[in-house]
């Protein structure tokens, strides 16, 4: 019963988030979670997200990790930095010059190989450990 109370929670809260996701961070600009694209999708998809340059001052590497969760709040998957292969799990990110980054999935549960079913998932962004920001996904097959 508290998964379908979360699952429901957090599913009505994510209905009412607009476009991009944003959380305010002051002198130090925003930090962006856009949707993934494409969504629905089948059997891959890429999640953009932007951290401004004020995160990465003094030389400091932002520890970053998006994770995705099915609506029992159940971890299903990790995705990687496209381009490097990296997992999003605890990354110090470096500064790449436009503070744009794209995370990737290949659309398979962690560990199994086998593909994700059908259905809705949560992805969040967490930047530093406290910053953490959600949006939903569909799979479709």
């Amino acid at each position: 019963m508290k998964y379908f109370a979360w699952a429901a929670l957090s599913l009505g809260l994510l209905a009412a988030v607009p476009a991009v996701a944003t959380a305010q961070q002051g002198q130090q600009g925003e930090v962006e979670l856009g949707r993934n694209y494409p969504n629905p999708f089948n059997p891959e998809t890429t999640i953009p997200f932007a951290l401004p340059e004020g995160f990465f001052e003094d030389g400091r590497k932002p520890v970053v990790s998006i994770k995705i969760y099915n609506i029992l709040a159940q971890l299903v998957a990790v995705p990687v930095v496209q381009g490097s292969g990296e997992e999003i799990l605890d990354l110090e990110l470096s500064w790449n010059g436009t503070g744009q980054y794209t995370a990737y999935w290949d659309g398979k549960v962690m560990g199994t190989g086998r593909e994700a079913a059908s259905g809705v998932y949560v992805y969040q962004l967490s930047v530093d450990g406290r910053r953490v920001l959600s949006r939903r996904m569909t799979v479709i097959k």
